[in-house]
């Protein structure tokens, strides 16, 4: 009988065995690289165009690092003043690597610092584990923010811990560069409208939205009701809107319509609204029963069926079981419209994208945040397989927008795209001196000791109180019977 002595593998080599039976040596070798997991690596040489462009060089992981020790230290936050404020979060670790991530467009840093109780001592490679023990506290709107900044900074540690770009950690790229959909500022006047439009295009870009609004179509009597919706003559003006800025960009130019803010109540009205525009073949109609919609499936099949005009919501969903499942389930929409700020950041949209992809429905991405957020949303968009455009809403302000960050190639927006980054992580760091600038509060990612111990999420340790304990005696003590 032979002598059979097992061997003993540390964590690090059943990692390193682990990724090269699955191919992903080249990527997981651990190769001799400076102390710090800061280290961004060598970037990739997109291609100049929208498909796939030359081979990718990941950056090499640390050697001196360890994986496997790695833990959540800290979070803090700045808030940049915008359009709608960006809400910025780092992630410390013991290791001197740290993730960057965003709180979405609107929202209040204290959604994600909230959750550092829950985080700290954790090991930020454990992504799915961690969002798994903060999804109860994420809800819709803005408070999806503080899920959706976790998740950005846990992938942006794993790629610059591992040497891989964010995309390479939600699948394979798609594409190079990400189309973005211009948002523009809007008028009641068609000329302006139709101006402001043509401007855009003269930057390059290549897809549009326009907003029709309840202000800007009740310029006249009779273009609204008693309830405050539009009526046959109101749709007609918003007709003329409509008309001018497709005269101005061109008819064959993809162009959107966003009618959160038309005042849409029912069902019947929405179908005035998708029938009245038909002739006008828009790229989509945005939110007809406003951002939070998108829980009104059943009118949103409703009116699918009433009409050639295609319709889209989303925006304020959180999650793919919570939100998009029954419209996608139930092909109530022509397509989706998550914003990963609030949709659950760089996983969660992904996932959302290929459940609706099953169904053949294209996925439309909202945008209006800083750099930070909208490298995130490119890094999932990239890898998308039913991707058609993203918004960006910073056109008005992009010499600084652009300025925030650093490490990537500018102009951020050419002509009408984003290259996405083939650095780890995603791979990007914040431009300090610029953000100092732009700050809604003083103070530079201070220490947050006031969250510590918060009890905004999960269950506090409380203290004594009146009560009969289980022994029928009256006592003011904490016990563990409640």
């Amino acid at each position: 009988m032979s002598d059979f002595r097992p061997t003993r593998l540390s964590r690090r080599r059943m990692l390193w065995q682990a990724a090269a039976a699955g191919g992903l040596g080249a990527i997981f070798k651990l190769t001799p690289s400076p102390a710090s997991a800061q280290g961004r690596g060598a970037a990739g040489q997109p291609g100049a165009g929208p498909g796939r462009g030359g081979a990718v060089r990941y950056g090499p992981i640390n050697k001196y690092s360890s994986p496997s020790d790695l833990r959540i230290t800290d979070l803090r936050a700045v808030t940049v003043a915008a359009n709608f404020d960006y809400p910025i979060i780092r992630m410390d670790t013991n290791q001197g690597v740290y993730g960057l991530g965003e709180v979405r467009d609107g929202g209040h840093k204290g959604v994600a610092l909230a959750l550092k109780p829950l985080l700290v001592g954790r090991n930020p490679l454990d992504i799915t584990g961690i969002l798994e023990t903060i999804r109860p506290y994420a809800g819709h709107g803005r408070q999806g923010g503080g899920y959706t900044a976790i998740d950005i900074c846990l992938h942006d540690i794993n790629g610059k811990v591992f040497g891989v770009p964010v995309w390479r950690l939600l699948g394979d790229k798609k594409m190079d560069r990400v189309r973005l959909y211009a948002d523009t500022t809007g008028t009641s006047d068609p000329k302006k409208y139709a101006d402001r439009m043509l401007a855009r295009k003269k930057l390059g870009f290549t897809f549009f939205k326009m907003d029709i609004t309840y202000n800007f179509i009740n310029v006249r009597p009779g273009h609204v009701d008693m309830y405050g919706s539009p009526t046959q003559k109101g749709l007609e003006y918003a007709g003329e809107l409509i008309a001018a800025v497709k005269d101005a960009i061109g008819w064959e130019t993809p162009l959107a319509t966003d009618t959160s803010s038309l005042r849409v109540r029912t069902v019947k009205d929405a179908i005035r609204v998708c029938q009245a525009w038909e002739k006008y073949e828009l790229a989509f109609i945005e939110d007809l029963f406003g951002t939070m919609g998108f829980t009104r499936w059943q009118d949103y099949k409703e009116v699918m069926a009433a009409t050639s005009s295609k319709i889209l919501t989303g925006e304020d969903g959180f999650g793919l079981k919570e939100a998009f499942k029954p419209l996608i389930d139930n092909r109530a929409v022509d397509l989706i419209h998550p914003d990963p700020g609030t949709a659950g950041g760089c996983l969660e949209t992904k996932r959302i994208a290929d459940y609706a992809h099953e169904q053949n429905i294209p996925t439309v991405l909202h945008m209006a945040g800083s750099p930070v957020a909208t490298f995130a949303a490119a890094h999932a968009a990239c890898t998308m397989r039913n991707f058609v455009a993203m918004e960006v809403h910073a056109i008005d302000f992009l010499k600084w927008w652009e300025e925030l960050v650093k490490g990537v190639p500018k102009p951020i927006v050419d002509k009408g795209f984003i290259t996405v980054p083939d650095a780890p992580g995603l791979g990007l760091e914040l431009n300090e001196e610029v953000v100092k600038q732009h700050l809604r509060e003083p103070g530079y990612f201070e220490p947050t000791p006031e969250y510590d111990k918060v009890r905004f999420v999960g269950r506090g340790t409380g203290g004594p109180w009146p009560h009969y304990n289980v022994d029928g005696v009256w006592v003011n003590e904490r016990t563990s019977d409640y």
